[in-house]
């Protein structure tokens, strides 16, 4: 997969809010760096490719996105995931 298609799978599965699922590490950094999970929102359907898609150990798809959301330049690290129910974003980190 490469980053413009990896990038619109995200986007597309996250138009679903339902379907981003942020993981614990994240919501840490997210209260760390004051991130609101709009922004994060936002990133996952707006932002653009700043690390290349690629596969992690477990052999899902993932990349760091960025945006410059409500005035500041925010960095989402994602990765793609399936469950029983289908396919699912993993919000991993959050930068900014």
């Amino acid at each position: 997969m490469n980053d413009a298609s990896l990038k619109r799978k995200i986007a597309e599965i996250a138009s679903d809010s339902s379907r981003v699922v942020i993981t614990k590490h994240a919501k840490k950094r997210m209260r760390e760096r004051h991130v609101l999970l709009t922004q994060v929102l936002h990133c996952l359907l707006r932002g653009h490719v700043a690390e290349p898609a690629h596969q992690d150990i477990t052999g899902c798809w993932r990349c760091t996105l960025e945006v410059l959301a409500s005035g500041d330049l925010i960095r989402v690290a994602a990765a793609v995931d399936k469950n029983e129910e289908g396919e699912l974003v993993v919000v991993i980190t959050v930068m900014n």
